[in-house]
């Protein structure tokens, strides 16, 4: 009598015969790779390659397969790129970058459009490596001795509109204006870069955040002549962690409420800075005007000062115009907390808490707070602020001891 096999093995044996049949068939998605110099890029330094490298991201952008767009040793001068995404694939694009792109000397090239490489509408774009040189030293100079006829100059490297972004190990030097710009985009990561320009490099803010959501920034040293990093309006879940920062003028969440309507900053934490002899350390700042908008759920933690001018502040009076509105901030500023902060600073007043009369700072919260002057009791300047302090020095006034 012939032995039948049970009924009920046949639909695991079937579904095996389907996983060996799928497995074989599935075949890991190819990665394209583009070279910009298949394209006529020369990495000489002195041929406009901007073409080459349009050519290339043409490729990638329109590619059905993840691309990696290679940037080789040497020195490629280009001119304004403007890379879209509004009409490529779902294809991630990867750029890696072993050489140094560089701008033209003429600092009247790239200022034209006031950004020099731009990133718009783009999804799951990653930088590796690489150094971008503006060579904005010219520009620098001509702001600098007061010349009315300088142009604003051009944003290094500028993501607006984009998604899934991914900067890693790259280094901007000498940028015309802000070195690193992310504008309405949502989901991005910056880890490793490092930013220079002189101390005396006017508005090249090393990186600038504004409408974004979710932005990660870690691992990196930035050393320029305005803001390390600047948190603009319309920006929540920041994460700012592990930075060398000078120098510079710190951290700063704003400049907030120029105009009324003007969305705010909250959900941020910046943790294990280091700033060495910058213009500030952890800063809010906001116009003295009417406004709509406001600042919350901020983190400052896990600080060290050497000589640094402003450790602590919140400034609720900026002002750039003149002559100053005279008015009180509108921004709300709450639920703000310093936590393990300490060192030196190279003025008297190591804190300072300068709120708005109209709106009051509230649940402003510091502990394990120690800042001082070398060798002697620094001080802390306290108006319209409300909230609780433990084990801080120095102590501000108008706070409640914990």
């Amino acid at each position: 009598m012939v032995q039948k096999t049970p009924c009920i093995l046949l639909p695991f044996a079937l579904l095996f015969l389907e996983f060996i049949l799928f497995s074989s068939l599935a075949k890991p998605i190819p990665t394209t790779f583009v070279n910009v110099l298949t394209y006529g890029a020369k990495p000489d330094g002195s041929t406009d390659s901007t073409k080459a490298f349009l050519a290339a991201w043409h490729v990638a952008c329109t590619s059905a397969n993840p691309t990696t767009i290679i940037v080789p040793k040497g020195r490629f001068l280009v001119g304004n790129l403007v890379f879209q995404g509004n009409k490529c694939t779902d294809a991630p694009i990867s750029i890696r970058i072993a050489g140094s792109i560089i701008a033209p000397e003429d600092y009247r090239v790239i200022a034209s459009s006031e950004q020099w490489i731009w990133f718009e509408d783009v999804t799951d774009v990653s930088i590796y490596g690489g150094v971008l040189d503006a060579q904005g030293t010219s520009l620098w100079k001509c702001k600098n001795n007061g010349d009315g006829n300088c142009p604003n100059g051009a944003k290094t490297l500028l993501f607006t509109g984009s998604n899934n972004i991914i900067i890693n190990g790259l280094t901007s030097i000498n940028s015309q204006r802000f070195h690193i710009v992310i504008d309405n985009s949502n989901n991005v990561n910056i880890d490793g870069v490092k930013v220079s320009a002189d101390g005396n490099s006017p508005n090249t803010d090393g990186i600038h955040i504004q409408s974004s959501h979710s932005v990660h920034i870690t691992n990196s040293r930035i050393g320029t002549g305005d803001d390390c990093i600047s948190i603009g309006p319309g920006s929540t879940y920041v994460i700012i962690q592990n930075i060398q920062c000078g120098p510079g003028h710190g951290i700063s969440i704003g400049s907030l409420g120029r105009v009324e309507e003007e969305q705010g900053v909250e959900n941020v934490t910046v943790s294990n800075v280091d700033f060495l002899a910058t213009e500030n350390g952890v800063r809010i700042k906001t116009w003295g005007k009417t406004s709509k908008s406001f600042a919350r759920n901020i983190v400052f933690q896990h600080i060290n000062m050497k000589m640094v001018k402003n450790p602590i502040i919140i400034d609720q009076h900026y002002c750039l115009d003149k002559p100053c509105p005279i008015q009180e901030s509108g921004v709300e500023v709450s639920n703000v907390r310093y936590e393990d902060i300490r060192g030196t600073s190279n003025t008297e007043v190591a804190i300072m808490l300068d709120c708005s009369k109209e709106k009051p700072c509230t649940g402003i919260v510091m502990g394990d707070v120690n800042l001082v002057l070398v060798n002697r009791p620094a001080q802390a300047s306290c108006d319209h602020a409300d909230g609780l302090a433990n084990d801080v020095v120095p102590f501000a006034p108008c706070l409640k001891r914990d």
